[in-house]
């Protein structure tokens, strides 16, 4: 069993110090334009000084059309890449490792964000999405390795494709939201053509040790759990991915699916043939037991969301303190800003019930 301070090799590119990944967060601080703001880097460059081994900045879009919402940092243009250059030189000189997650929104997209109708594998009407065309598929897939090719280019260590919560990644692994009858529709082979021709891309097109990471969502947002198990151990055996992140919402919980045995849902994950692939999962990793757990399950790395955003510094915290426990909530205004967060994000964490204390 691996202890938190290990450090973690990778297939190709340079090893994690700890095992501990800092989850990739919405925090609406960048500019309008998806360009990265001062306020930004500093929050992501104070986790990277707080001892975290890898970096992961929040989503970044990889076409215009594709942002989630306000104050999203994008990679869309080569316009963004003399700012993230900056952030990855400041990373790596805090002693971590750096990140990019690629996203794209999909149907998720606001239309009065994006100024024009989001787009979806399938017509949506729901979220009033339109379907891609087999060659805007095509378009969409090469959008995601140009942003890699620019992450790579900006100096980051690697890039993770996020394939899960609903966005337009997992749409279309989803058989409730792909109805396609084209090569990207139908089975599940189909469905993940799109992520495993943007692997493929990124493989021929970035260095060779460039790291690449997938983000997973087994359950929720019309996805299967079997066919995201299928999916994960296709992705350890190919040998073209460092490592899978699995959004789990709670590490401890057991799964959705009534068929799989009556363990945790990480669980169904651990037992996979891993090969040189990493595993780490993300859910209420609130405390150092927490995130030594995951290890003993079988994990090899944890990511922090909430635990981050509280303690900028989680990962020395822990070193100085083997039963370090998360801060409790809700925690003032003032408090997040001595942990790095700008107005913009203190204003999303509002939205979070519970989590900031109201003004008295």
């Amino acid at each position: 069993m691996s202890d938190l301070f290990d450090p973690m090799t990778f297939r190709r590119g340079p090893a994690m110090k700890n095992r501990f990944m800092l989850a990739p967060l919405t925090n609406s601080q960048s500019h309008d334009d998806g360009v990265l703001s001062e306020v930004e880097q500093h929050w992501l460059t104070f986790r990277a000084e707080g001892g975290f081994g890898l970096t992961m900045t929040c989503a970044a879009h990889v076409q215009a059309a594709g942002r989630g919402f306000p104050g999203q940092l994008g990679i869309f243009g080569n316009e963004h890449v003399p700012r993230l250059a900056e952030l990855a030189g400041a990373i790596r000189a805090a002693g971590s490792r750096s990140a990019v997650q690629l996203h794209h929104a999909g149907m998720r997209s606001p239309a009065v964000l994006i100024g024009t109708t989001p787009v979806c594998p399938s017509v949506n009407e729901e979220f009033g999405a339109r379907a891609l065309t087999t060659d805007e598929v095509a378009r969409l897939i090469d959008d995601f390795i140009r942003a890699a090719e620019r992450a790579d280019a900006a100096g980051f260590d690697g890039v993770e494709l996020h394939g899960a919560h609903g966005y337009i990644l997992c749409q279309f692994l989803s058989p409730e939201i792909n109805r396609r009858d084209d090569e990207y529709g139908g089975s599940l082979e189909n469905r993940a053509r799109p992520l495993l021709d943007i692997i493929a891309g990124i493989r021929a097109r970035c260095r060779s040790d460039f790291q690449l990471g997938v983000r997973l969502s087994p359950e929720r947002f019309g996805v299967n759990t079997l066919e995201i198990r299928d999916l994960a151990q296709m992705l350890m055996r190919s040998g073209d991915v460092e490592y899978l992140d699995l959004s789990l919402w709670d590490v401890d919980k057991a799964p959705l699916d009534d068929t799989l045995p009556n363990a945790t849902l990480m669980s169904v994950f651990t037992m996979l043939d891993r090969g040189e692939t990493r595993l780490g999962a993300a859910g209420k990793v609130y405390s150092a037991s927490t995130a030594r757990r995951c290890l003993d399950a079988g994990c090899d790395f944890v990511l922090l969301g909430r635990g981050a955003i509280l303690h900028h510094d989680f990962p020395l915290r822990v070193a100085e303190d083997p039963d370090f426990e998360m801060a409790s909530l809700p925690v003032t205004e003032r408090y997040l800003r001595d942990e790095g967060l700008g107005d913009a994000f203190i204003a999303y964490m509002q939205n979070w019930k519970g989590f900031v204390a109201e003004e008295s």
